[in-house]
């Protein structure tokens, strides 16, 4: 049977957001037969997928992505030696392929996500580019986004993205090895936006 890695995180009242971006906040409603929650939050809360309209007007939008770049065969790499960003210098070596997805899993997951650090670490800009070169389908990242808080290197969302390369972030790796996986991580049914929240597991 099937070991299965929840790697989402927990969306609640507490949960740390990306500074900017909409606090999370639930309000309880209740009639005499029902309660209904009313819930509201950013596209970029907890863990989701930024798509090319992200960062491009006329880029892809969440929903016009086949299901079929959701599910899959994935590859795990261990990088929580790094102590600010993932490099070329890391990747070298690794087996990647096009059409792989890939995640990476740094210090930031061992850390935790219970509050928002402006130090998370990130994919340089040149690690991206080398990522891109090997047309791979998707990158997923233990952190509140793929680059550099404040950093003026936008390639690690402008180069994946330009070529349709899916973002995961705000993954939990921490109880999560070095290695092969099968991922299953369908976004939200939501039209015409430029990211989603998802449900993210791992099964070995």
């Amino acid at each position: 049977m099937s070991k299965i890695y929840d790697i989402s995180v927990a969306i609640n009242q507490a949960t740390a957001v990306y500074p900017g971006d909409p606090k999370v906040s639930f309000t309880e409603k209740k009639s005499s037969t029902s309660t209904l929650t009313e819930i509201n939050l950013g596209a970029h809360t907890g863990t989701h997928y930024d798509a090319p309209r992200h960062v491009f007007e006329n880029g892809k939008s969440i929903d016009q992505f086949s299901l079929d770049r959701f599910y899959g065969p994935c590859k795990v790499f261990d990088f929580s030696h790094t102590e600010d960003s993932v490099k070329v210098a890391d990747l070298e070596g690794k087996n990647i392929k096009e059409g792989d997805i890939i995640l990476l899993k740094t210090s930031n997951s061992n850390r935790g996500f219970h509050k928002f650090y402006n130090d998370y670490v990130y994919l340089d800009g040149d690690a991206a580019d080398y990522l891109v070169e090997r047309k791979i389908s998707m990158v997923g990242i233990d952190a509140w986004s793929v680059k550099q808080k404040g950093g003026d290197d936008l390639r690690p969302h402008l180069s994946l993205l330009e070529k349709d390369i899916l973002i995961l972030e705000t993954i939990n790796l921490a109880e999560v090895t070095e290695g092969k996986y099968l991922f299953v991580g369908l976004p939200l049914k939501v039209d015409g936006i430029e990211g989603a929240l998802a449900r993210v597991v791992l099964m070995r």
